[in-house]
């Protein structure tokens, strides 16, 4: 009978897992296919200008969006505080998929002229908007409904789910290629994967629907349900918030310099051809997925600080050797090793920053606490790392950029050696025997 019973716990716990999950995978589909699809639409929308300028105005809306995500994080964190969990995320992939829809409507510059830039902007917003609510419900979402001691594998998740996103817009991409000639790409293909996405955030709709409300929020105590998702709740938690701050910086460049930029630098600055780049990209995030809940699992044993810590000294040390390397290999084989190199560094933060975040945070201001601080930081250095990269390009110093990505990582090493071991002072843990207690 008990066994039965926790067999039943396991499932239910699984089933809200995936239903997050997958939400989560279609947002950062939306969000990638942008990113993914630059190097087809850019003259669509800015018709004059070499490749480079091209690449650099989509990369400023790319950095726009970006703009967004904390202001998303505020808005739709403090309804997740105030609300609960699944009604947030069932609200940020309704905004998700409009903005996917209109990029897929906006007709070409040659035809409406500047407003077809500006209406992409305004589409970009919408979605930056979503993606900010997004992160930290889902990350609060994941790690609330995970069991205990099992907490960093399942959080894991939210980043198997994300970078399953960019598979997923990946693949989209390689089939288009297959399918479709270069000028049919340029002209109307780059429309196809939007389409998709907006069709599959509302499939999504549904599941998210039925996800059970998290234990922790569900018997939140009325007098800290009152102030849930204020910014004066949240400021009373101020070494979380800057420690949150601290440990994203480095984080969230690596991330977009490894997974987004790194895309657009074989094809500009190597120049491999753009099929052979889909395959490695695809290749290289494949595994990078499957990393994900084994160093979540690792850290469930010997703990957060550990990962985030090798993340730290290695990404100090060998960005820079890693892309020097890389601008002088000719070989696609030589390419992927590379990626992979940079990517099994990067799983170091991106397995378990989401379960870290959350355990510094009590439950009213966990969502909010959770995006808030992480998208103002990816706002400022994740956002534009792909805009800097590409101006250190045009002016003819792109080594810079290797060595300001260095840079970034070694001022988060500097946080997570002074950080404690979150594990070891979760307040999910903490909130759940105290609720047992009474």
């Amino acid at each position: 009978m008990i066994q039965s019973i926790e067999h039943a716990q396991k499932r239910n716990i699984a089933s809200n897992i995936f239903k997050g999950s997958v939400g989560n995978l279609i947002e950062w589909y939306d969000w990638y296919v942008y990113a993914a699809f630059a190097v087809y639409f850019s003259s669509e929308f800015f018709p004059t200008g070499d490749p480079t300028s091209q690449l650099l105005n989509t990369a400023a809306i790319f950095a726009v969006g970006f703009l967004m995500r904390p202001i998303g994080s505020l808005l739709l964190g403090r309804y997740a505080d105030r609300h609960g969990r699944r009604a947030a995320l069932t609200l940020s992939i309704s905004v998700m998929a409009g903005g996917s829809l209109i990029i897929a409507c906006t007709p070409s510059y040659s035809t409406i002229g500047i407003f077809a830039p500006i209406i992409l902007v305004l589409a970009r917003l919408l979605q930056g908007l979503s993606l900010g609510g997004e992160y930290g419900t889902s990350a609060t979402y994941l790690s609330e409904m995970a069991s205990s001691g099992r907490r960093g594998f399942y959080s894991s998740f939210q980043y198997v789910t994300l970078i399953a996103g960019q598979l997923v817009a990946l693949g989209v991409q390689i089939i288009l290629q297959q399918m479709l000639s270069e000028p049919d790409m340029k002209a109307w293909g780059w429309r196809i994967p939007f389409i998709i996405g907006a069709i599959g955030a509302l499939a999504v709709l549904w599941l998210r629907r039925t996800m059970d409300e998290s234990e922790q929020f569900s018997k939140m105590k009325s007098e800290s349900r009152a102030n849930a998702g204020t910014i004066r709740a949240l400021l009373k938690h101020p070494k979380a918030v800057v420690t949150v701050i601290g440990l994203t910086l480095g984080g969230t460049v690596a991330f977009y310099t490894y997974t987004t930029y790194l895309q657009k630098f074989m094809v500009n600055s190597m120049g491999l051809p753009k099929e052979v780049v889909s395959w490695i990209n695809f290749i290289a995030l494949l595994v990078f997925v499957i990393l994900q809940p084994l160093a979540g699992m690792l850290s469930d044993r010997i703990g957060r600080r550990p990962l985030l810590i090798s993340f730290g000294i290695l990404g100090t040390l060998l960005t820079v050797p890693l892309f020097f390397i890389l601008e002088h290999t000719n070989s696609s084989i030589g390419a992927f090793l590379i990626m992979m190199a940079g990517l099994i560094i990067v799983t170091g933060y991106t397995s378990i920053n989401a379960i870290v975040k959350a355990e510094l945070f009590p439950t009213e201001v966990r969502a909010i606490g959770v995006g808030l601080p992480y998208g103002l930081t990816v706002a400022v250095f994740g956002g534009t790392a792909e805009f800097i990269a590409l101006w250190f390009k045009r002016i003819g110093i792109e080594f810079l950029f290797y060595f300001y990505v260095a840079a970034c990582i070694a001022v988060s090493l500097i946080v997570y050696l002074r950080m404690g071991e979150s594990s070891k002072v979760s307040r999910i843990e903490a909130e759940l025997d105290e609720t047992k207690i009474h």
